[in-house]
């Protein structure tokens, strides 16, 4: 972080940087935690046993994210869904497998699918479906430049490719039940 510090032009030893480098460094550590989780180990360390069979879903998940391409934030919100086939789940471990993955170097459309795949796997439910909606600044204050756009990704398996799963699934996340 010193030599970008450097080679942008600035001094890092004057007294405002001087401690820049190390802060930078403690931060992208951070940021990027989600290397040291397993998140399918998060999910088996509340794995209960049960015969619920309807939709269970967690929405508005806040993720907050790197671009692997420009290490610029991206951030938004994440809606999963799964259907129990014997086996529920604390409802806290769904956002923690959320943060796993976008604590990490990413693309939106691989954190998303990433967050399908491991529920898919470690719970073998009837099926999954994430929806993620984020905003990019390497898109708004970079690049295109474009302040209100939205990026949404999508992926389901199992019961939410039926059609009407999937329509009860986008209700239910764009509705204001509060």
């Amino acid at each position: 972080f010193e030599e970008i510090v450097r080679r942008i032009g600035d001094d890092p030893e004057r007294d405002g940087l001087a401690k820049t480098p190390e802060r930078a460094a403690k931060a992208m550590q951070f940021l990027t935690h989600g290397y040291d989780l397993d998140p399918a180990d998060i999910l088996r360390s509340a794995l209960f046993q049960d015969e619920y069979r309807q939709m269970v879903i967690v929405k508005d998940i806040e993720i907050y994210s790197l671009c692997e391409h420009h290490l610029l934030p991206f951030f938004g919100k994440a809606h999963v869904a799964y259907i129990p086939n014997g086996h529920i789940v604390g409802l806290s471990k769904i956002p923690r497998v959320v943060d796993a993955f976008a604590r990490r170097l990413q693309v939106q459309e691989r954190l998303t699918t990433q967050i399908r795949d491991c529920i898919q796997e470690t719970l073998n439910p009837l099926g999954v479906a994430v929806v993620v909606e984020a905003r990019h600044l390497c898109m708004l204050m970079r690049g295109i430049q474009k302040q209100n756009s939205v990026a949404t990704t999508s992926a389901f398996t199992g019961s939410f490719e039926d059609e009407k799963t999937r329509s009860e699934f986008i209700r239910l996340i764009t509705a204001n039940l509060s």
